[in-house]
């Protein structure tokens, strides 16, 4: 089953493991490449450009397959040195760069003159189409299903793929919400070329994460996130616990952000995948924890979905055809 994604990104399989912050780390990208399928290291896990480099280079002692880095930029008082981190990956020779969060068009000539293909999230039609009109050499389009950031506009899947694929050229994937074959077969009927999967990648053995809470995403249905921030403009999709719902309740009784600062910190949402307890932070979850009911290899999950999807195709849905 190969699309134009797998021809543009050179990659054997139209499923891709998306840049999440401290999960994207070698051991889990370099079992996905293995499988067939893209892989993105989160490049803002790493402390500095030199850490990047450095997992790089050990991502690359586990597999000799492309995989891609993962370049979320974000607006803030005190930014992280966004450039350095975009020359470790051009210089590293990484192939694969996923861009997301603010506009990435200060970036793309770099990256483009060396030769990195770009791939540019995106939570809406019209940003999905201005990342085309800069040059960008495929999207991803994320629904409201899921984890993260799923932007304003609350648009699922259902309509949101089907909406892009009506304006974009470049090979898209489709992203939230999926995480089985079912979820590869209905994403290319709308419309892409292939799946982001970033929930269903922390369900795996070789994800960086303590094992409380892989059985967390197995045992959570998919009522059981929460959306922060909301009153904010700026809203993320969580595991639901009781920071989340501490987070939600100051803000709806107006609260500011000063307020809930502390609750938030990303160094509380590290320690709940470094410790384990899903209770001391936030942390990213989406509405496909309720589709977990295992914790395979990445191999596994990969080859599961791709041979799945096949047999969807080749069976239940071809023997609805009548000649």
């Amino acid at each position: 089953m190969r699309t134009r994604f797998c021809e543009v990104f050179g990659v054997q399989h139209p499923v891709a493991q998306g840049g999440m912050q401290w999960v994207g780390r070698a051991e889990l990208v370099a079992a996905v490449a293995e499988a067939g399928a893209l892989g993105f290291l989160t490049a803002l896990t790493q402390p500095t450009p030199e850490d990047l480099a450095k997992e790089i280079a050990r991502c690359r002692e586990l597999t000799d397959k492309p995989f891609g880095v993962n370049l979320t930029i974000l607006p803030s008082i005190d930014p992280p040195p966004y450039a350095e981190y975009r020359d470790v990956i051009v210089e590293s020779g990484v192939p694969v760069v996923e861009t997301a969060g603010s506009n990435p068009v200060e970036h793309l000539p770099v990256f483009r003159e060396a030769g990195v293909k770009v791939l540019h999230k995106c939570t809406s039609v019209r940003h999905a189409v201005k990342a085309q009109e800069l040059g960008v050499d495929g999207v991803s389009i994320d629904g409201f299903e899921c984890a993260g950031h799923p932007g304003e506009d609350d648009i699922p899947g259902l309509v949101l793929i089907p909406a892009a694929a009506e304006k974009i050229t470049v090979p898209m994937l489709a992203s939230g919400g999926f995480g089985d074959a079912r979820g590869l077969v209905a994403a290319l009927a709308l419309g892409a070329d292939g799946i982001n999967m970033g929930t269903r990648f922390v369900a795996t053995a070789e994800a960086p994460v303590h094992d409380n809470v892989k059985q967390a995403l197995v045992r959570a249905t998919e009522r059981d996130t929460d959306l922060i921030f909301r009153p904010l403009r700026n809203t993320a999709r969580v595991a639901r616990n009781g920071v989340s719902r501490e987070v939600i309740e100051i803000l709806a009784t107006g609260g500011a952000f000063e307020d809930v600062r502390e609750l938030v910190a990303g160094a509380r949402g590290r320690r709940v995948y470094e410790e384990g307890d899903p209770e001391l932070g936030i942390w990213s979850a989406g509405l496909v924890q309720g589709l977990i009911q295992d914790v395979p290899t990445a191999g596994e999950l990969v080859e599961r979905i791709v041979t799945g999807a096949e047999e969807l195709v080749r069976g239940r849905l071809g023997g609805l055809v009548r000649s």
